[in-house]
């Protein structure tokens, strides 16, 4: 496959999501320096940090699509999750940057300058990282296949823990983007208009925590995805639905799907009805396999064969609250 053809696979809420932010990040960085708003400051922290981010992540989901090989077997799934944790690290340095920056402000208040153009250049970004945002809540609702009708904002949370790591990443980044760009707003305001000079500074302090918390849940979701993580309950409902689904399975036996990247390893020994030859076994063993490789989220597939005991081991999992 051509670095091309990667590229094009790559995810495309956070190559979006890196570009805007780079672009927020500089007009953020010239603002401040023109008008010394300590809130503008810490906005273009956050967006350069977020920029930075979902860079990493769109670059390591480009690789992670690459063909497993002899030397890598299994894939490079997870090679996302080793950018994500060198991002998540510069995202805390920017995070304790902007949370000394703001300290100082509040020791050693100072008013801003040129406050149309920190307005205006903040609604700029609302704008910018609301559309991302949107962009990545409807892609949850597609990768999450959630086919409810309603809040759009609600349907995104409900089914950010199913999707792809890196429209998870975009989704939390973007939140805190969008309200940071609120809250940089309201601490410009209170400082002009009502001489609340220390605002700028608690506010800065605020954003920094804010981007924190992004570290602490990119790192906490990539930390486990390196460590390997089981899939979802209906992802395994579903393998196990399509298995049953054929008139010679009886039972599952056991069923392992282990989530890596956006892509799912299965290892599952299905039971068959008694009576069939080797050959016919091994046949049925080729067709399920086959069956379950046609799905485009599933890398690799180990599957055994036994002979029906007449005793019922597969029970439908249950989703974690």
């Amino acid at each position: 496959m051509g670095f091309i053809q990667l590229v094009k696979k790559g995810n495309t809420s956070s190559g979006i999501a890196a570009l805007g932010n780079a672009f927020l990040a500089g007009i953020k960085g010239v603002a401040a320096v023109i008008s010394g708003s300590g809130t503008m400051f810490a906005s273009s922290m956050h967006s350069l940090a977020d920029a930075v981010n979902q860079g990493f992540v769109f670059f390591g989901s480009v690789l992670s699509e690459m063909k497993p090989s002899k030397r890598f077997p299994i894939g490079f799934g997870r090679v996302i999750n080793i950018f994500c944790m060198v991002a998540v690290i510069v995202v805390t340095v920017m995070a304790y940057e902007t949370i000394k920056e703001g300290w100082h402000l509040i020791q050693h208040p100072q008013e801003a300058t040129n406050f149309l153009l920190n307005v205006g250049i903040l609604l700029v970004s609302f704008l910018i990282d609301g559309f991302i945002l949107i962009k990545a809540m409807k892609e949850i609702k597609e990768e999450a296949n959630l086919e409810q009708s309603g809040n759009i904002f609600v349907l995104a949370f409900k089914g950010a823990r199913k999707a792809s790591p890196a429209t998870r990443l975009v989704f939390y980044e973007d939140l805190v983007a969008t309200s940071s760009a609120v809250l940089a707003i309201i601490g410009i305001v209170l400082a002009q208009y009502f001489n609340i000079l220390q605002a700028d500074g608690v506010i800065s302090i605020f954003i920094g925590i804010l981007m924190l918390f992004v570290a602490f849940r990119v790192g906490y979701d990539n930390m486990v995805g390196l460590i390997g993580v089981s899939a979802p309950a209906d992802v395994e409902n579903k393998i196990a639905k399509d298995l049953l689904a054929d008139e010679t399975v009886m039972d599952i036996y056991y069923l392992r799907v282990i989530q890596e990247g956006r892509t799912y390893h299965v290892e599952v020994t299905v039971e068959l009805k008694k009576g069939f030859s080797l050959a016919d076994a091994d046949d049925i063993k080729f067709k399920l396999t086959d069956r379950l490789l046609r799905e485009p989220d599933i890398a690799d597939v180990v599957l055994g064969i036994i002979e029906d005991d007449e005793v019922k081991s597969w029970k439908e999992k249950k989703e974690n609250k």
